[in-house]
């Protein structure tokens, strides 16, 4: 699990010692210091600081949890009833603009698009500085790992808010003010752009000491999510087309594959596994105390509320919903129930006892984290669990998706769509199917995906969310996305709200 930690050092000694660079909080802002473009082993620091700004607490803490999973059917705010009233308008969808979660969403995705902005600014002054050509060759490299970071920030920011500005560059306040939003349509042409020009950069795979750094796998992976959700908007013909020939090309590649167990994919050993595409990178280092740790809390604040010891607790947010249950129970889901259900009054199987105590009867089993790893003085719940973006089952549903959706092309991994769910299906002890349709993969995303940051999106993307969504509060032609926070409408005169606002 640990070969990940070369990789966080590097990025935290980064954060600690070069902080201008994650200091221009104003979405895309110039820094305020340099670097000496002639040595080689500075080119990565850029690129570190980008990767860092993925940890930001807005982005994939708190408000990612509450604005991408307590919104669906599959989870409840959780927690003790009073605690968190704002989380609780996002569960029931009466959130204003003036909600800070969603604030702290826009703010976290364009942190990230900063970091990425400056770190694509500088691999070219590298590559003119550099007499190496293999050090120039490493400036591409780290340039295409940036564009990935720029596209999955801007893909959330995409599905969030339907319209945001492009910052393509470092700007200055002035120009940042004057921006004005883009259509959803050009956000994703955009980023579709970003990952078509960074995939001849990368290489398929890193060393162990690098492992979670993106990959061309990790573009494609992406880029045919990208298309998935544009082919809800326009052109699906061309956009599942695109969904089948880049998954078609990760499953044909070889490098990927399930784990023959579901509940290791989520465990302290399963962390950039086989079956790993993209995972935020989250680690306490081994460490008890200090600051500038390059750990996320994102499991900890899903962690059992109100456990002992206290390393075995969290806040206790994101519980699942008994829908989502009653769901599992319906298709006999066992082996998924396994990893997905966390029961107050239970003990795990390393043995971690889940208390009645605990102010909720169950938790989100896939951030569970056996207390051997949880050293932080101050509880540490989950501080070392990475967050799974994308798996190689996203893969595989994907394509399947696209082929039920028409799509002539993707054929050289010898994947049907209906080879490809039973794949999936067949690791968590489903009987095969002999026929797929569209309402098949829906359901089997469902269920391998719970408590993923997925579902809500899913729901939007395929029209379910009006239906499924109604008796939560949800609204059809308002809450498809969020609202432009009233701060940033203040920030800049040119946005405008969504509508129904």
């Amino acid at each position: 699990m640990k070969v990940k930690i070369l990789f966080l050092i590097v990025s935290s000694l980064f954060i600690a010692g070069c902080s201008d660079f994650l200091n221009i909080r104003p979405e895309g802002t110039v820094p305020s210091a340099g670097l000496d473009h002639t040595k080689a082993e500075n080119i990565f620091k850029p690129l570190s600081a980008a990767y860092a700004s993925l940890r930001d607490w807005n982005a994939h803490a708190f408000p990612y949890i509450c604005g991408f999973e307590i919104t669906s059917d599959d989870a409840d705010k959780g927690s003790s009833p009073g605690d968190n009233p704002e989380a609780l308008q996002m569960d029931q969808f009466t959130y204003t603009s003036t909600n800070s979660l969603i604030g702290s969403l826009w703010t976290g995705y364009f942190n990230i698009v900063s970091s990425a902005n400056n770190a694509i600014g500088e691999m070219p002054l590298f590559e003119a500085a550099m007499n190496a050509e293999v050090n120039k060759a490493y400036a591409r490299q780290c340039k295409a790992e940036a564009k990935v970071i720029r596209a999955y920030a801007y893909f959330n920011l995409t599905r969030a808010f339907g319209r945001v500005p492009i910052i393509d560059s470092i700007m200055t306040s002035q120009q940042l003010s004057a921006l004005n939003q883009a259509t959803t349509s050009a956000l994703y042409q955009f980023i579709e752009r970003d990952l078509k020009e960074a995939i001849p950069y990368l290489p398929g795979s890193y060393t162990k000491d690098f492992a979670g750094r993106f990959t061309k796998y990790t573009a494609m992976a992406l880029k045919a999510k990208v298309h998935m959700y544009h082919a809800s908007l326009e052109n699906p013909v061309a956009n599942w087309d695109s969904v089948a020939v880049l998954t078609d090309q990760i499953m044909a590649s070889g490098q990927f594959d399930l784990l023959s167990d579901f509940r290791s994919e989520f465990s302290m050993d399963g962390e950039n596994s086989k079956e790993s595409l993209l995972e935020i990178q989250s680690s306490s280092l081994g460490a008890s105390t200090g600051d500038s740790y390059p750990y996320v809390e994102y499991a900890y604040d899903q962690g059992p509320r109100n456990n002992s010891p206290s390393n075995m607790q969290g806040w206790g947010f994101c519980t699942p919903s008994d829908k989502l249950i009653a769901f599992f129970n319906l298709r006999g889901e066992t082996e998924r129930a396994k990893a997905t259900f966390l029961y107050r009054g239970t003990k795990t199987p390393e043995g971690d006892s889940i208390k009645m105590t605990c102010t909720n009867p169950v938790y989100n089993g896939k951030v569970y984290t056996p207390s051997s790893y949880n050293k932080w003085n101050y509880n540490g719940y989950g501080f070392d669990h990475n967050i799974r973006i994308i798996r190689y089952s996203d893969v595989l549903l994907m394509f399947a998706e696209a082929k039920v959706h028409g799509a002539m092309d993707g054929n050289t991994s010898g994947f049907s769509a209906l080879s490809a769910i039973n794949k999936v299906r067949e690791r968590v002890k489903l009987p095969d199917l002999g026929v797929v349709s569209l309402q098949n993969i829906w359901d089997e995303r469902r269920a391998e995906f719970a408590l993923e940051e997925d579902r809500f999106f899913d729901l939007i993307r395929t029209g379910q969310a009006p239906a499924v969504l109604g008796s939560k509060g949800f609204v059809a032609g308002r809450n498809e996305v969020f609202p432009i926070p009233n701060n940033q409408l203040q920030l800049n005169i040119h946005l405008t709200q969504n509508p129904n606002y």
